[in-house]
């Protein structure tokens, strides 16, 4: 590629993300591979990411897709999608998308002073759709702390704790990611109950590790709680990167806060050609 990839510097809360714009090119121009993703996604060698997200022409405003800092496919990822989301309307002038996932159909407003909000859908709580190994209820697994599973485009695994700041997410996490549960491997969440609209909340993201924050599983958590009964359906959820407001309506799980468009930049023919 005679003149570099351009790509864009992006987070929401900390979560961070290369995004890819592929939409003039059709996508003919490059494609993306777990090599590639990988490659990018390194914090010293190539740019680092959480994900990496691609935009390209879909039936609605445009098809999103998202890969993980090791090179998997992620089905989901809703701060990226916020993200997006902003750098479109700001593009565009409008004030409501329509956005194409893996995951399905998402629908992103704009609600006034930098604040994007996102439907993710309605979740998922039936063992196969999450999914799970075997039939189990959903609520309460058979792990230890017996959390709850719940798919938002992604498996997640949500513990209950008295204090999340005591657990040691680093090795606890990679151990439950990889529970022979999850088939596709799972996200994992440590969530403390401050009140009845309020969760603090800290994550662990299957092929990326600790992450500062995380829009699907904050919206799997919020889902998780009201499930449980320790909250009501519209939270506040706290973050290491910040806040997040999850309101579980008829329509989906809605995801509103805000978003940074960091800088933009180009991957050099060099680095490009160096991974083949």
């Amino acid at each position: 590629m005679t003149n570099g990839l351009p790509f864009m510097k992006m987070h929401g809360l900390g979560n961070d993300f290369v995004v890819l714009d592929a939409r003039e090119s059709g996508g003919d121009s490059f494609s993306v591979t777990p090599a590639l993703a990988k490659a990018i996604g390194h914090r010293h060698f190539g740019v680092g990411f959480d994900q990496l997200a691609v935009i390209s022409n879909g039936n609605g405003d445009a098809h999103l897709t998202f890969y993980n800092s090791d090179g998997s496919i992620a089905g989901a990822c809703g701060n990226a999608t916020r993200c997006i989301a902003r750098f479109l309307m700001d593009e565009s002038g409008k004030s409501s998308l329509h956005l194409t996932t893996d995951r399905g159909d998402l629908a992103a407003r704009d609600l006034g002073d930098r604040v994007t909000s996102v439907n993710m859908g309605q979740p998922q709580v039936d063992w196969q759709d999450i999914p799970l190994a075997h039939a189990i209820d959903t609520l309460a697994l058979p792990i230890e702390g017996a959390p709850t599973a719940t798919g938002m485009g992604n498996p997640h695994c949500t513990f209950f704790v008295d204090d999340v700041a005591a657990i040691d997410l680093a090795s606890f996490g990679p151990e439950i990611e990889h529970h022979p549960l999850y088939p596709e491997r799972t996200n994992v969440q440590v969530a403390q109950i401050v009140g009845p609209d309020h969760i603090r909340m800290r994550v662990w993201e299957r092929g990326v590790g600790v992450t500062l924050a995380s829009g699907s599983s904050s919206c799997a958590t919020a889902v998780a709680a009201a499930r449980r009964g320790l909250t009501g359906r519209n939270v506040r959820i706290d973050l290491d990167g910040g806040t997040l407001n999850i309101d579980w309506r008829e329509d989906g799980v809605w995801m509103t806060g805000p978003t940074a468009h960091v800088f933009n930049g180009t991957l050099t023919p060099a680095f490009l050609d160096s991974l083949k």
